[in-house]
């Protein structure tokens, strides 16, 4: 079988345009692999839980009977240590589960600490 002259010039720019649009489209393009795609669809999906959840922790903090105590030593603190505060209080610790949620517990210091 005859192959054309033309074919290897033709397969070789094939090849080199193919890569060069791999790295324009992972680079500049917003191509992602699968792994990355799953990775950013879970933050999303724990950021979108602790902001659904938010009012339920305000809610907790207002029936709370050591709510003037405990928001007074949350303005008190620093900003490293308020999430620490509310994990603690109990107030970020969703129905059905044993250990707080921090992106909760985040979210709720965030909401808390703002001037009223």
């Amino acid at each position: 079988m005859q192959i054309p002259n033309w074919t290897k010039p033709a397969v070789t720019g094939a090849v080199a345009g193919a890569i060069a649009m791999a790295i324009v489209g992972f680079s500049w393009g917003g191509w992602v692999t699968g792994g990355s795609s799953r990775k950013f669809a879970s933050e999303q999906s724990v950021s979108a839980i602790a902001l659904a959840l938010t009012p339920y922790c305000l809610e907790r903090s207002k029936s709370d009977p050591k709510s003037a105590e405990i928001l007074a030593e949350l303005k008190a603190a620093s900003s490293y240590s308020r999430r620490a505060i509310i994990e603690k209080t109990g107030w970020a610790t969703a129905l059905g589960t044993d250990k707080p949620n921090t992106d909760l517990a985040q979210a709720c210091q965030l909401e808390l600490s703002k001037p009223v």
